[in-house]
Parts: C-alpha cells; structure tokens; sequence
C-alpha cells in the first residue's frame, strides 16, 4: 500500500522549455504535486540578451532584439501549456513568464525557493552552465531543498530512496529536509562510500538509521567502497543496480574566489543523474 506523501504543499518549478525537448522537471514536478495535493507556482524562465558595448552596429541591435522577442514568446508559450497541463490534472497553478538578465532571473528564482517548500529544476547537460548557477543559488541562498530531475523522468516516484550519508552537517539537513519522501517511500536504504575522503570522525550510517525507524522509516544501511576513488559514480552504478527513484544528498562545496561552487561528486551526479537527486546545503 503506498503511503501518503505528506507536508508538501508549496512546490516550485522553473524550468526554461527546449524547443527540441520538454522539461522534464515541470512534467515530474506537477505529478509531484498531484501526488501530494500542492499548490505549485510554475516559472518559465528566459535569459534576456543584452549587448553590452554602447557602440553597436543597427543589424547587430536589430538581430538581440529579434531573439529576445523568440525566446520570450517561446516561455510564453511554455507557461500556458504549464497552466493548461495543470489545470487538466486538477493541480491548483500559478503560472507566471519571466525575461530578466540572467544575474536578474539567478536572484529571482532564489528568493521564490524561500517561499515554497521545494524547488524542482531540470539536470540539462546542454545548459549545464546556466542550470548549474541556477541550482547554486538556489541552494545556498534560500534555505530549501532542491530535485533536479534528468532528461526523460516525466513522472514522480519514491518508492526506492538512496540517502547518501557521509556523516557530515549536510548530509544531516538533507535527510531531515527529506523526510516527507522517506516516509512514504517502501524502502530506504542508507548508502555510505569509504575511499574517497576520510570519514573517521563522521557519523556512521548505523547511527543515524534508529532516527529515520523512530521517524517510521524502515531503513537499512549499505557501506561501499568507492570504484576506483569514485564516490559519484559508485553511487550512480548502485543507483541503477537498485532500481532507486530518488537519491537524497547533502550538497558538498568548495569556495572558488569567494564564490560558493558545487563540489566534486556533487557536480559529477548533476553532470549524469541517474536518477532526481534531492539536495539540501
């Protein structure tokens, strides 16, 4: 019997729609949202190009302006096929089609995250640059958890989660920010990868596993040892291997010139998600 998904009542999605493909992360965010009977705020985002040298030729004025106007009838169209989508499905929606420089648009996602229980964004390689600041700043400045769903995973599904536990600060809030899917979830299994750095002063997984039972999560803790020094890509191999739904991890960063950047196996999983990965920092 699936249990209900609970506590989950003000989902965010942006998502910029690709000519060529859908956006994976509003399918998978409005079945999210049918799931758990939230509201869900859909941002279709666009990137507003701007020339920036005062002395431009016309046909160079004339050509930005032109792909401005394509780019913002194409989210336009993305947010009503967003608000038709929903309200077919039943799923209270609102709907709303932005242009902003991108610095503009970072900031106004990120201050949206703050008012809604979650975000979900789309894992596009061919965008990764843009995306990847998206879910940067999306993290580090709002205070909530974020799924970033692959290519092709149109629907939602929980029933098999992997928590990725290295005993740190961070993977400690997103398993705590992740606990609506856990307990809905059928199985949870605690995944703990040795190898890659030194986790002799972390929390083992056995420790952590009697908070999740008395939360009313059936858990069971798996310890790995890294394929080749590679804690991302044992993670991803035992997420397939295991058929996961969802794999719940702290997001790990560097600082880079004073700038917050996603570290290594972070990156490497957004880079070939297996699977949605929901992430906290």
């Amino acid at each position: 019997m699936t249990k209900p998904l609970n506590n989950m009542k003000n989902v965010l999605i942006g998502f910029t729609e690709d000519e060529e493909a859908p956006s994976a992360a509003l399918s998978y965010g409005l079945s999210l949202a049918r799931e758990s009977g939230a509201h869900v705020t859909a941002l279709s985002a666009s990137v507003k190009l701007a020339l920036t040298h005062s002395v431009v030729s016309d046909m160079a004025s004339g050509l930005v302006a032109a792909e401005n106007q394509r780019v913002r009838e194409l989210a336009e169209a993305a947010a009503e096929s967003a608000r038709q989508k929903a309200m077919i499905e039943g799923i209270p929606c609102s709907v709303e089609a932005v242009q902003l420089r991108y610095a503009e648009l970072v900031e106004t996602f990120s201050s949206l995250c703050r008012v809604h229980d979650l975000a979900v964004a789309d894992a596009d390689a061919d965008m990764l640059t843009v995306d990847r600041s998206l879910i940067e700043q999306a993290l580090f400045s709002s205070g909530r958890p974020v799924i970033v769903v692959p290519r092709g995973t149109d629907t939602f599904k929980a029933e098999r989660i992997i928590v990725a536990w290295d005993g740190s600060a961070k993977a400690a809030r997103a398993l705590n920010d992740a606990l609506p899917f856990l307990k809905h979830a059928q199985t949870v299994e605690i995944v703990c990868v040795s190898g890659e750095k030194d986790l002799s002063r972390a929390v083992p997984g056995a420790e952590i596993a009697p908070h999740l039972i008395r939360h009313g999560v059936q858990v069971t803790v798996t310890e790995l040892t890294a394929q080749n020094g590679d804690a991302a890509e044992t993670l991803r191999n035992h997420a397939k291997l295991t058929r996961a739904d969802m794999i719940v991890m702290g997001a790990f960063v560097h600082s880079r010139l004073r700038q917050m950047v996603l570290g290594g196996v972070t990156q490497s999983l957004l880079k070939e998600a297996p699977v949605p990965l929901f992430l906290s920092y």
